[in-house]
């Protein structure tokens, strides 16, 4: 069987992920011919260029002159008018600084310049915007890939999928469909690491079922498995979708059985791990192994993959020395492939680990790594970093990390004799309290010394910290904040999130134990994907949370910070770069000095509307009531409830205005005046 393994957007287009390359050397080590496609980077190479986005302002314009010209725009449709209205200015700009910025990230000159990097980042920032606004209400990132009903049900994801609201379409249609038929492929496998992903693999999936009835296809990966492991029957069935089967767990054996079983011709439903419909369940799948042996797997194979193509000046590879959680205790956290928390914590020997890299950057030109695992046992990274040490290898590499007392000033020098320049240290909180309630295991004075250690020798202490686990009052989030402002000058950089509920953590499973009265799901959600919950009372009141948001803005004026993947966010490829050619203090040091940002050669418009674009944001607003009222009040989600609100919602009239449109700016009003909102809910 010839099988061909697709990673879909969205994700960070820097580097590639581990995923295909790790099934890909498998399946090979076994006989089995792979094509492996980066689809990721390679549809958004093709989506990011002048050609498609001059396209794509043929597609806003034309858009916003047939809103203009309505009588009136419901709810709906002032949503539109605003989103399109907000990126016009950077939908004129964007088509002349494109290529430009695609070729700055792989410039081993220019990436390294502020400005022109700070530029780059803008302009492909902006594009992302233009491609939301022109497929609305698609919000699409490199993290993120969001419709307010796209993953509710199937009927919402075959509607996403049609190809005006789908911005990778073109690509699907015109490359990789014919590429698969070329390839001969009797099995297309979609691996779905992150939520980001789901939407898109299930629109992949449907046009290469279309186009090739015949192949096989199926999916795998954590996306998938955290979500199918809660459905069974004809909501199981349902899932699947335009998918023939499902890979739960761990793949290379599952795939690699179910490779074999169809070539077999032997029925898949005796296949462990793999889900299929079935006649009377509806559809089901027989519990098998949930995770590899990882000292018996060979090293992941990235031949066949677009190694130019990545948007970085170097190649920085991925590399699994260990899988799953040595800890496996944090309450918060539901991490790759398993039912709930994380899965079990595996090994390989150092002198593997260290064979594997030196043959990968001998074969591939690099000496960037990111080692990319749940969280390595700090004792194994010190040995790992020694046996680097010790074949004299000349690589560089990063990694996450749990804080723990073993790891002193000493060891902290051989991990950067050994080639670490970045670890990401799971800080958590500064609360001792809460801390106990993670069950972190590590106290903020261990966690301090940490990032003094790793920081002294000259390696580069990230933190990973968030706001808001239950109960967590203001007084402690701030503690958090005044924690990483205290050690500014030994913190390379830090992320603050917010806490998020998922299905798998002990939080979910035992919301009492936390503070929290209720957890439930939406009627209408059919993949169950949505988890909201009550708390027993608030942890703080809107002025407190309001005042954390403050002092974050403020804590981050530090450094200069950025969003995934950017240079500047934790544990990414062009972080890992940066901090390799200037030192763990880039961030700080870039922070003193104004980098000159924006989308080059953006030049303003004038245009006159019939109707205010400003006045149609305060739809947004009102779109948040929506949702409130659905999620908390009628507890149910889906087209009609939605349309049932919207409805009841005022129109807005024209009231002609002219306006300046600029790239990175809202629309500026050039005469006329701005109307109050009550005079635009009025006419």
């Amino acid at each position: 069987m010839r099988v061909a393994l697709v990673y879909p957007p969205t994700c960070d287009p820097t580097a590639p992920y581990l995923a295909v390359p790790m099934l890909t050397g498998f399946l090979r080590a076994h006989g089995v011919e792979v094509l492996p496609i980066d689809a990721n980077v390679e549809a958004f190479d093709a989506l990011l260029t002048s050609q498609s986005m001059a396209g794509l302002l043929d597609r806003l314009e034309t858009r916003l002159a047939e809103l203009d010209r309505r009588a009136a725009l419901p709810h709906v449709e002032q949503l539109e008018l605003a989103a399109l209205a907000r990126a016009r200015g950077d939908a004129h700009a964007v088509p002349g600084a494109i290529d430009a910025a695609k070729a700055t990230f792989r410039s081993a000159d220019d990436f390294f310049d502020p400005d022109a990097y700070a530029r780059a980042v803008a302009t492909v920032e902006a594009a992302l915007g233009v491609v939301s606004a022109t497929h609305h209400p698609l919000q699409i990132d490199f993290t993120a890939y969001r419709t307010p009903f796209g993953l509710t049900s199937m009927a919402e994801i075959a509607r996403s999928s049609r190809p005006e609201h789908d911005p990778f379409d073109g690509w699907v249609q015109q490359v990789l469909v014919p590429r698969l038929r070329d390839a001969g492929a009797d099995i297309v496998g979609l691996s779905v690491c992150f939520p980001g992903q789901l939407q898109p693999a299930y629109a992949f999936a449907h046009k290469i079922k279309e186009a090739l009835p015949g192949v096989h296809v199926t999916c795998g990966g954590p996306g998938v498995t955290q979500m199918l492991l809660r459905l069974s029957g004809e909501r199981l069935a349902r899932a699947l979708g335009p998918f023939d089967s499902a890979c739960l767990f761990e793949g290379e054996h599952t795939l690699l059985a179910l490779a074999r079983a169809l070539d077999e011709r032997r029925p898949l439903r005796d296949v462990p791990n793999v889900v299929v419909r079935d006649r009377l369940m509806g559809a089901r799948w027989t519990s098998g192994h949930g995770m590899e042996d990882l000292r018996a797997l060979p090293a992941p194979d990235f031949d066949g993959l677009p190694l130019d193509t990545y948007f970085a000046p170097a190649l920085v590879l991925p590399y699994d020395p260990t899988r799953g959680c040595y800890w496996g205790k944090c309450t918060f956290c539901h991490y790759g492939l398993a039912e709930v928390g994380t899965a079990a914590y595996r090994e390989r020997a150092v002198e593997t680990v260290v064979a594997h890299v030196r043959a990968l950057a001998e074969r591939h030109r690099t000496r960037h790594f990111y080692f990319s695992q749940d969280s390595v046992a700090p004792k194994t990274l010190v040995k790992i970093a020694q046996g680097i040490l010790d074949a004299g290898l000349d690589v560089r590499w990063a990694t996450d990390l749990k804080p723990e007392k073993y790891l002193t000033q000493e060891r902290a020098e051989v991990l950067r004799r050994g080639g670490a320049v970045a670890c990401a240290l799971g800080v958590e909180s500064a609360s001792p309290r809460v801390l106990g309630l993670i069950d972190k295991g590590a106290p903020v004075e261990v966690v301090s010394d940490v990032i003094d250690h790793l920081s002294g020798a000259g390696i580069a202490a990230e933190a990973m910290c968030f706001t808001d686990f239950p109960t967590e009052t203001h007084a402690e989030a701030v503690a958090t904040l005044d924690f990483l402002g205290e050690r500014r000058e030994a913190l390379a950089v830090y992320i603050v999130g917010e806490f998020g509920l998922t299905h798998g953590s002990l939080v979910a499973q035992t919301p009492e134990r936390f503070g929290i009265d209720e957890v439930f799901a939406l009627e209408g959600d059919e993949l169950g994907l949505g988890l909201f919950f009550v708390p027993k009372e608030p942890w703080k009141t809107d002025a407190e949370r309001a005042d954390v948001d403050a002092r974050l803005d403020a804590l981050s004026r530090g450094w200069t910070l950025r969003r995934y993947p950017w240079a500047g966010a934790v544990s990414t490829a062009h972080t890992i770069l940066q901090y390799d050619r200037s030192g763990p203090g880039v961030f700080r040091e870039l922070a003193a000095r104004r980098t000159e940002g924006g989308v080059p050669g953006a030049v303003a418009i004038e245009r006159g509307m019939r109707f205010d674009p400003r006045a149609a944001e305060q739809a947004e607003a009102r779109e948040a009531e929506i949702w409130a009222t659905l999620v908390y009040e009628e507890r149910r989600v889906g087209r009609d409830a939605y349309e049932a609100l919207a409805r009841a919602l005022p129109p807005l009239r024209p009231r002609p205005v002219r306006l300046r449109f600029a790239a990175g700016a809202a629309p500026a009003v050039t005469s006329g005046r701005r109307p109050s909102h009550a005079a635009s809910a009025a006419r």
